[in-house]
């Protein structure tokens, strides 16, 4: 059964700070949704209503689109522990662009989940929590993180324009339509 609260409560946080991995889903009106995995341990929880996360160049800019259109975005932990969970992070986010005056602050805040290859930071306020029992999720095991994209970003860092190629990197994207 599911459980709704105003703001992250003490477990809930406990329980995002233990996870490697989250899914942040966005929408654009008229478009198909995103949902994209995050890994890196690149959220930080900030305040029982508030948390970041460091956004690293990928293939698209999708969700960075969204949240520019109207700010609604979701999160979604899944155990894949012994103790099974879903958490759902409902929220009203913003993008603060490497260049933009607010990103410093908060990049301080994130402490060394910002690097040298960060595109851009996803500032959320939380307006609901979802808790529910997560039963179907199956059982993993973490690894580790993989390294191809890091290595990537050290390859096009060391060849590139590093700020061109963020500009480039954090576009507004077309919607994805049928």
């Amino acid at each position: 059964m599911a459980k709704f609260f105003e703001q992250l409560e003490p477990e809930h946080i406990a329980f995002i700070e233990r996870q490697a991995l989250f899914f942040v889903a966005t929408a654009e009106d008229g478009a198909h949704p995103n949902l994209s995995p995050k890994g890196y341990r690149a959220l930080a929880v900030l305040g029982p209503t508030h948390v970041a996360y460091v956004d690293l160049p990928g293939s698209g800019n999708q969700t960075a689109t969204h949240v520019a259109q109207h700010g609604r975005i979701t999160l979604m932990f899944c155990s894949f522990e012994r103790v099974p969970l879903i958490l759902r992070v409902y929220g009203k986010g913003r993008v603060l662009h490497h260049r933009s005056p607010e990103f410093a602050t908060r990049a301080a805040q994130l402490g060394d989940r910002v690097g040298p290859h960060t595109r851009q930071l996803i500032d959320i306020d939380v307006q609901r929590v979802q808790t529910s029992c997560g039963y179907g999720v199956p059982l993993f095991d973490y690894r580790g993180d993989r390294e191809t994209l890091q290595r990537y970003h050290d390859t096009k860092h060391a060849t590139v324009d590093w700020e061109a190629y963020l500009d480039e990197r954090t576009r507004p994207q077309p919607p994805i339509v049928r």
